[in-house]
């Protein structure tokens, strides 16, 4: 895991921040979590983890599922508390503009561009 995030962190992306909502919904870091939404805080280290809200139908995407997977991996199952997916914010930015632009990836490596062949 430690592998990957070293290599996601060498990922240059748009400075452009992404709508992840719909343009009514709550902005992320907001106290309020609507109907349908979630709350996930994303980083690798304390000082960097932002809050996002996010709909709960990305719980089914391929790619979200394998930030979950990560979050697994490094937390364990039986964490309590709120879900924290340990990835840089850019990558998780991508990972929601991939997911508003309906683009299909199957994995993190092949929206990253890395030569790594997803499983």
């Amino acid at each position: 895991m430690k592998k990957l995030m070293r290599k996601l962190s060498k990922v240059i992306t748009h400075s452009t921040k992404y709508s992840i909502l719909q343009p009514n919904s709550p902005k992320r870091g907001s106290d309020i979590v609507p109907a349908g939404h979630f709350p996930v805080y994303v980083g690798v280290d304390e000082d960097r983890t932002e809050r996002f809200v996010v709909r709960a139908e990305l719980l089914h995407h391929p790619l979200f599922l394998e930030l979950l997977h990560g979050s697994a991996q490094e937390y364990g199952y039986d964490q309590t508390g709120v879900l924290r997916i340990p990835v840089i914010v850019v990558v998780f930015e991508r990972v929601l503009e991939s997911v508003k632009l309906g683009e299909s990836y199957s994995c993190l490596d092949d929206l990253l561009g890395h030569s790594v062949s997803c499983l």
